[in-house]
């Protein structure tokens, strides 16, 4: 489906942006309200596929109104050009008259109580939407998002591929001792050449004892043949991110994880076979909880349990972050077309560490890999040693 050197590129199928509307207006009655105000910009761009940085969203019975400045007025018409949406651009000083002109008439207006402030509530209940009662409402459009359109598919699994390949194509210059950040750059620099519009997140590059840090920030640490390294990294095609992980060795090409130090050649076989864990868990049906529990049982089998210090995943969509969380407290239960992130970690202070993890989409009996970069495989024998050696992942 994705041709080489232009994968995010690639066409892409429309969104059912008008679908997504009619959606949230059943949702309204419910809620209590007869409008909404969408202000959160990843929900604005789920129901119009505006990409700006500053717009609101105002749902009724019979309207959609996109309210943006002038920056956005011939960007935004382009955007939402048969969404059903209608876009109007004023400068900021005379969206208020604007607001109010549209709200006229409304008696229950809901905010995204997630995403306003308490400043703006007083505000606007004294100014443009002194007319309405103010209802706070969470989750309306967030629900919808959960689980991803093909359309959306489309474009997560282009984020996937692009990712994959900007990793295989710098995973080389490990073996020529480039700073952590040197790295980071290069794999963000591939990912744009490659059709991403941007990096999902900044790209984390993890060497030597920098590993044991789970969000370490790459710096300019030199990496050394034969360091274990850590890269967390995704790319974002038409809004979609892709979120994967994978634990390198630097400089010793194939068989370098079989030839770490002990100590950490079993601390990664034990993160990976705790993410085969994981996502031998992950169906539809299946509590997100349970998710954790299947990786976080492997590693404490191996001693390991108080090292693994974060939640297995998240999902993954418009946000790099979003619903459903994949921890031991969720009470989230997964469903088909959600796509979620599998990665159990394992960090030792002052040594390293290591995490692997793949962005997955959950099916009625499974899941289905979106991110396919190699890994390494060093299988756990009995005990939680090492059982043989691998193929190293550069």
């Amino acid at each position: 489906m994705l041709g080489p050197g232009g994968l995010g590129a690639t066409a892409l199928p429309e969104q059912d942006f008008a679908g997504r509307l009619a959606l949230v207006r059943e949702a309204m009655g419910p809620a209590g309200c007869d409008a909404l105000l969408v202000s959160s910009l990843a929900n604005v761009r789920y129901l119009t596929g505006f990409s700006g940085s500053a717009g609101q969203v105002l749902v009724s019975e019979g309207d959609a109104v996109l309210v943006t400045d002038g920056r956005y007025a011939t960007s935004a018409a382009a955007e939402v050009a048969g969404s059903g949406v209608r876009v109007e651009a004023r400068p900021a000083a005379s969206q208020p008259e604007l607001l109010a002109q549209l709200v006229a008439g409304t008696e229950r207006l809901a905010l995204e109580s997630d995403h306003v402030t308490w400043a703006q509530v007083r505000s606007w209940s004294e100014g443009w939407a002194k007319d309405a009662t103010l209802v706070p409402s969470s989750g309306l459009v967030e629900r919808l998002r959960e689980r991803k359109a093909p359309g959306e598919l489309s474009r997560l699994a282009a984020a996937a591929a692009v990712a994959d390949e900007a990793l295989a194509r710098v995973l080389p210059l490990l073996g020529d001792g480039p700073s952590e950040v040197e790295v980071a750059v290069a794999i963000e620099a591939e990912m744009r050449r490659l059709g991403a519009e941007a990096p999902a997140f900044p790209t984390i590059v993890a060497s030597g004892p920098g590993g044991a840090e789970p969000h370490h920030r790459a710096g300019s640490r030199k990496i050394l043949p034969g360091d274990m390294v850590t890269i967390d990294f995704g790319a974002r095609v038409d809004g979609y991110c892709s979120d994967t992980t994978r634990t390198v060795v630097a400089g010793d090409g194939a068989g370098g994880v079989a030839r770490l130090p002990a100590e950490l050649r079993r601390l990664y076989a034990v993160v990976l076979a705790a993410q085969d864990a994981g996502l031998s868990a992950v169906a539809a049906g299946v509590p997100a909880a349970q998710v954790d529990r299947a990786c976080r049982e492997v590693v404490e089998a191996a001693g390991m349990g108080e090292l693994f210090v974060h939640g297995t995943g998240h999902g993954v969509g418009l946000l790099v972050h979003e619903a459903p969380a994949l921890s031991s407290t969720s009470t989230d239960v997964l469903a088909t077309g959600q796509v979620v992130t599998v990665e159990p970690g394992v960090y030792l202070p002052g040594v390293g560490g290591a995490r692997t993890e793949d962005t997955v989409l959950v099916c009625e009996a499974g899941c289905e890999l979106l991110t396919l970069a190699p890994k390494a495989p060093v299988p756990l024998a009995a005990g939680g040693a090492p059982a043989s050696r691998g193929q190293g992942a550069g």
